[in-house]
């Protein structure tokens, strides 16, 4: 059995923002009550339209901001009680922007040797072979080492910014839409280095993407959030093949398919994504959904086992 490597228990995180001069403050519920685990060499994706909680929780995955509520074990080490300093170099992130991610002024070299600089006690000379074996690992060349972001493609750039988070040999890695600022030829490279990496070192990814193309190719597992909580979760194979929760069946019916056979009746979700200073009450998939019953308004459904996934729907089953 694999190494269990996170463990997320209802995490949460809400902010207090200002409505105004007159008006009380509110409360965004950003993320609100998220529970998963992911164990070496998996990946967890985590899909939703914009403005459903991934990002924040990406921010809670690499200790950016400690959660308002709930529990986060990195390697079974309560993220609430530990040096989160020392944690820290077991969960690196990768970016959806490599151009924006890396410092233009410093060199490839210079970039990838600075996590070893600050977080390791290796010699100059350490430090120069693991910075070209790892860049030699992700297709970069030795003369590209001593030249600076701006002399490389989108492509490349992505390679750099994934040999920076893999230099520490971390156990987890955030990649928040990390393919999606590329062409489509570009992408199949990317996410194939990024199954390779794994493969060698057996890190465990969570892959965040709107983009169920992309996380059929590299999932084992699948999230689906919406309004910062998990309304479907389940093995890659099994939701893509029967999903159950009305707004999972919606995201796969909109997702273009090249095969007649492997596309699916269109589900067409009508309305807007609730704001989150407002939530609806109940279920907050219930003003769209085409399958909500009065008990929806009323009842904020749990996830519960149903066909070998958790589903968080009262219809559904």
């Amino acid at each position: 059995m694999s190494e269990l490597l996170l463990e997320a228990t209802d995490l949460a995180r809400h902010y207090t923002v200002s409505r105004g001069l007159f008006k009380p403050k509110a409360t965004v519920k950003a993320l609100n009550g998220v529970s998963f685990t992911l164990a070496a060499r998996k990946t967890l994706a985590v899909v939703g339209e914009s403005g459903c909680g991934k990002s924040t929780l990406a921010r809670q995955l690499t200790l950016i901001e400690p959660p308002t509520r709930g529990a986060l074990k990195i390697r079974g080490v309560d993220t609430a009680s530990a040096d989160v300093k020392a944690l820290r170099r077991d969960v690196q992130m990768v970016f959806q922007n490599p151009f924006a991610s890396l410092n233009p002024r410093k060199t490839v070299e210079t970039t990838l040797a600075e996590p070893l600089l600050i977080n390791t006690t290796m010699t100059t000379l350490e430090r120069r072979e693991r910075v070209a074996a790892l860049a030699a690992k992700v297709g970069l060349r030795p003369e590209h080492l001593r030249r600076y972001p701006h002399m490389f493609s989108g492509g490349q750039r992505q390679r750099i910014a994934i040999a920076r988070a893999m230099i520490l040999n971390p156990g987890i890695v955030v990649a928040d839409e990390p393919v999606s600022a590329l062409d489509v030829s570009i992408q199949a490279q990317i996410l194939n280095l990024f199954m390779d990496l794994q493969d060698e070192f057996g890190t465990g990814y969570v892959f965040i993407s709107h983009n169920l193309s992309v996380v059929e190719h590299v999932a084992d597992e699948v999230m689906v959030m919406y309004l910062g909580a998990a309304v479907e979760v389940g093995d890659k194979k099994t939701l893509f093949a029967q999903p159950l929760h009305p707004y999972t069946r919606a995201l796969m019916s909109a997702t273009p398919a090249l095969r007649k056979a492997d596309r699916r009746e269109r589900i067409v979700i009508h309305g807007e994504l609730p704001s989150p200073l407002n939530p609806p009450s109940g279920c907050s998939f219930h003003k769209r959904c085409p399958l909500a019953v009065p008990r929806c308004s009323e009842e904020v459904p749990q996830l519960r086992e149903v066909d070998g996934r958790r589903v968080a729907c009262h219809v559904v089953g």
